[in-house]
């Protein structure tokens, strides 16, 4: 019998404050050091909602109000990995209540990035459509 592979259910959220996006630096795979919206993982139970901010708060210290979906794609990675990868994420609108920016868990920087800076990042191919599609942004 060949090896097992599994489909990993994942979240993410755009926040803005002030015009500036939360975005983070992805440590890991998928899109390793890579600029991104923060989100990872859904834990066995754990409601979409609850996942997009305990993602969020885990990567930035930002506490967040999760909204509604807004854009759904899946990411397949097969070449160059040990481990092959398929998540489907499911990215939501969330607004800003509280927290003091610090980069955490899977996140090796994270910042709020205005419209000037934003091109000046290696963003995720991913994040730069969501972006420019559902928010006319940068």
């Amino acid at each position: 019998m060949g090896k097992q592979h599994f489909i990993q259910l994942g979240v993410g959220a755009v926040v803005f404050k002030d015009d500036s996006v939360l975005l983070v630096k992805r440590k890991n795979p998928p899109n390793q050091h890579q600029w991104a919206i923060p989100g990872g993982k859904v834990h066995f139970g754990e409601s979409l909602h609850d996942a997009a901010a305990r993602e969020v708060f885990e990567e930035t210290g930002i506490v967040i109000d999760v909204l509604k979906p807004i854009f759904t794609f899946e990411v397949i990675e097969t070449t160059n990995t040990d481990t092959p990868l398929h998540y489907v994420i499911i990215d939501f609108s969330a607004e800003y209540i509280s927290g003091a920016l610090t980069a955490n868990d899977d996140a090796d920087q994270a910042g709020w990035v205005g419209r000037n800076e934003f091109s000046t990042l290696d963003t995720n191919s991913i994040t730069e459509k969501l972006l420019r599609e559902k928010f006319n942004f940068p």
